[in-house]
């Protein structure tokens, strides 16, 4: 029996339209209900930027707005706020890429945590509307159906979950039925053009969800051929459409890939960790609404999609072929996630670090898919949903035995299979349609909000979590920018930080940096000179340190208590005298002299305790706890290894004998106590800037300098030597981790530029692609000309 639809008289496309209005209108009702019953951000006190949300992402975002609005400190190939200078074109590409990130630059710059999660929402809405627009695409049927399954697929647990605070993720949602659209043009051999460039702007929203969406369009797209298609040479002419379709956009994004894919294998490792499958228990709890696990596969996609699915191999309106091919897709995917290959298959071949599940997005679209390939044939019958419905049970019974599952999952379940049940059985009569659909949608949108508000419950029981601005933001915000001296000088966020990006979340230029691709040179330059770190070495804070402060000249330095610590510092561009080349040891107290090129640091007079008037330094890398001087206050020194690593940790000026160093608990292994003696440092930091550039020039992505008359030895930019920088139109050399130019005594000037490495290669890579797509047009024009020529 066929579907009613509730507006006979208008067109598909309209129709369409309905249906995609729809989805985005009831994911985006689901999801702001959640958040507010969870009472999150922006509806109630709790936290909403947990983990990475509010350590990278906000920050990235408000970096991208000083971008928009002309304040930042850099451009799109170089931050120079962050990690004292980093390529920046991957890190845009990594996050901030999507069409809808910059509409957070219509936000207030202290709204910038509002803004992410307007954009969160767009973004989730969009990925229903596109999943909507794809169903009606390949099959015609109810548009009001069409909506619901778009929403329930935008709604899915890994959507509302995962995603929701990884929001470049939310690209790879949207990616994923676009994706599948090109495979439907391919496969009626239209919209080459437009096919392209929407695979060019799914890979450079976000390359690593976009992936693991081509690998399930692909999926989709064989299946499609396999059923729509006769003939082994009609079906691989639809593939080579596709796969040239798909080949070309990836090709068009290069500018932006390769240089994100070589900063990659550039970055300082992270962690290694063995995928091993959650239990078939746990999985079909994940089918439940209202679960939450970090490590397991968050598949709910509401229970009136998943009884659609399950009915889908007995419901008889629709082919054998066409049942065994959706039903066997989607039973292969769900599968493909507990298998070790295929997981590497799905992930790049990488175990993440994280999330090892963050495939599942395309399981959910596959069974949208599915759901909608038998209700485009027909309503299934009482049979069919009665078997659906015992299937759906079996799995809920399996999963009782697992902790994730919850009594408020099982009676949302079960009340909602039941209604989704007499809903689907009653959309028979056509006069029910309104009410079955008004239950089918109430289902789904209470399930979802169920399962994003338990969501937050467990995120926020979980992980860390940030605040959103508030007066403390605007303080310290303002406080970096009263004392701002770029490029005459650094000003550092400085320790202990909001976030691990504070630098572009409130302003300055300072050593903290966090991000996917950290560099391995910057985080061993830094922590042989006695940076801490969080993430397992991604997560690099800065140095509190007057020696590194000289070395990276930081003239400003943000003070707990909101005030700034100014000091006289060498400028970017300073000179070390001709040596052998130089390299650190174990101590960072002796490889800061090195970099600084003096003896500053004298070791304590008796154990533990500093000559009066020098001032202590403890590094303790390992130490988690507390440790003082005895007349002092006491330093919380973060040393939770492998995740974490304490940084050098300024304890006051030692008074002599009764300064004597305290650990609050035991004394870890290795520590060293190191005693500062200003007399000295003072001194050295003259001599330094004595011989330093006369002039110094800073543009988006370059630095020119000139240099005293006669200077030989190096002149040491003071930026971590990263790959992508030409100096004096040769590649930059390194001094102890810095970029670096040789002078030979006849050197006046330094002019030094980065481009990310792959930039050029990447755009000759599109450039090529745009040749072959013209040359493809042309030929198809001309084709079709001559076949005009030949009718008449």
């Amino acid at each position: 029996m066929s579907t009613p639809h509730l507006s006979p008289r208008s067109t598909p496309r309209r129709r369409s339209l309905h249906g995609s209005a729809l989805a985005a209108m009831l994911t985006a009702v689901a999801v702001c209900a959640g958040d507010a019953v969870a009472r999150v951000f922006p509806y109630g006190p709790r936290h909403r930027s947990i983990n990475d949300l509010g350590n990278q992402f906000v920050p990235f975002h408000a970096q991208l707005w000083d971008l928009l609005h002309g304040r930042a400190e850099g451009g799109l190939l170089f931050n120079w706020r962050s990690g004292y200078g980093t390529s920046f074109l991957p890190d845009l590409g990594t996050y901030l890429t999507s069409p809808f990130a910059v509409l957070v630059g219509l936000f207030p710059r202290d709204g910038i945590d509002l803004a992410v999660y307007v954009v969160t929402v767009l973004k989730t809405a969009a990925a229903a509307a596109a999943m909507a627009w794809l169903l009606r695409t390949q099959r015609r049927g109810p548009w009001w159906a069409a909506g619901l399954l778009g929403a329930s697929y935008a709604l899915c647990g890994w959507s509302v979950i995962e995603a929701s605070y990884n929001p470049m993720w939310l690209d790879g949602l949207i990616a994923f039925p676009l994706l599948c659209l090109t495979g439907e043009w391919a496969l009626r051999g239209r919209r080459l053009v437009l096919g392209v460039l929407v695979v060019a702007l799914c890979w450079t929203a976000n390359f690593y969800t976009a992936y693991m969406a081509t690998l399930g369009a692909a999926l989709v797209v064989l299946v499609r051929v396999a059923l729509a298609r006769e003939g082994v040479r009609e079906r691989l002419a639809v593939v080579g459409r596709a796969a040239g379709t798909t080949v070309l956009g990836i090709a068009l994004s290069a500018p932006v890939l390769l240089p994100l894919f070589l900063s990659s294998g550039q970055a300082y490792p992270g962690w290694v960790k063995e995928f091993r499958p959650v239990s078939w228990a746990d999985l079909f709890a994940r089918l439940l609404p209202a679960t939450y696990s970090f490590s397991s596969p968050a598949v709910f996609v509401g229970t009136g999609t998943l009884l659609l699915v399950a009915a889908l191999p007995f419901h008889r309106a629709v082919p054998l072929r066409t049942r065994l091919c959706w039903a066997g897709l989607t039973a292969t995917v769900a599968l493909s996630l507990q298998w070790a290959p295929t997981h590497l298959a799905w992930h790049l071949f990488a175990t993440p670090n994280g999330s090892p599940y963050r495939q599942t997005f395309v399981l959910a679209g596959i069974a949208v898919i599915a759901a909608w390939a038998g209700l485009a044939a027909g309503l299934p019958g009482l049979r069919a949903l009665a078997a659906g419905a015992g299937l759906l049970t079996a799995a809920a019974l399996w999963a009782a035995d697992s902790p994730l599952t919850t009594r408020l999952g099982h009676v949302l379940f079960a009340g909602g299979l039941v209604l989704a049940g007499a809903a689907w059985w009653a959309l028979r009569h056509r006069r029910l349609l309104l009410p079955a659909a008004a239950v089918l949608a109430a289902v789904l949108a209470g399930q979802a909000a169920a399962t994003t508000a338990y969501g937050h419950k467990g995120k926020l029981g979980g992980l860390d979590d940030y605040p959103s601005w508030t007066s403390a933001h605007t303080a310290r915000s303002e406080a970096l920018a009263g004392a701002e001296g770029w490029p005459a000088y650094r000003t550092d966020p400085s320790r202990p930080a909001l976030t691990g990006n504070d630098p572009m979340l409130l302003g300055g230029e300072g050593g903290a940096y966090y991000s996917s691709h950290t560099p391995a040179v910057f985080t061993n330059t830094m922590v042989a000179l006695g940076a801490g770190w969080t993430s397992r070495g991604r997560n690099v804070q800065s140095i509190d340190n007057p020696v590194t402060d000289a070395v990276f000249s930081v003239g400003a330095r943000l003070q707990p208590d909101g005030t700034v610590r100014r000091a006289e510092v060498p400028p970017l561009v300073t000179t070390r005298p001709p040596g052998a080349p130089l390299s650190y040891g174990d101590s960072p107290f002796a490889n800061q002299e090195l970099l600084l090129g003096a003896r500053v640091y004298e070791d304590p007079q008796a154990p533990g305790v500093c000559r009066a008037g020098t001032e202590a330094y403890l590094w303790a890398p390992e130490y988690n706890a507390t440790a003082r001087l005895a007349d002092g206050p006491a330093f919380r020194l973060n040393g939770n290894a492998p995740r974490n690593r304490a940084a050098v940790q300024p304890l006051g000026v030692s008074r002599g004998p009764s300064s004597a160093l305290v650990f609050d608990v035991a004394a870890p292994p290795r520590w060293t106590l190191s005693c500062l003696d200003r007399s000295r440092l003072d001194p050295a930091v003259a001599a330094l800037r004595a011989t330093a550039a006369t002039s110094v020039r800073v543009g988006s992505s370059e630095v020119r300098a000139t240099l005293p008359p006669g200077a030989t030895g190096t002149a040491v930019l003071s930026v971590p030597a990263i790959a992508g920088w030409t100096c004096n139109d040769r590649p930059a050399s390194a001094h102890l981790g810095l970029v670096a130019v040789p002078l030979d005594g006849r050197t006046t000037s330094v002019s030094c530029s980065f481009r990310p490495p792959g930039l050029v290669p990447g755009a000759a890579v599109a450039g090529a692609a745009v040749l072959v797509l013209l040359a493809l047009v042309a030929a198809g024009r001309i084709r079709a000309g001559r076949q005009r020529g030949g009718t008449a």
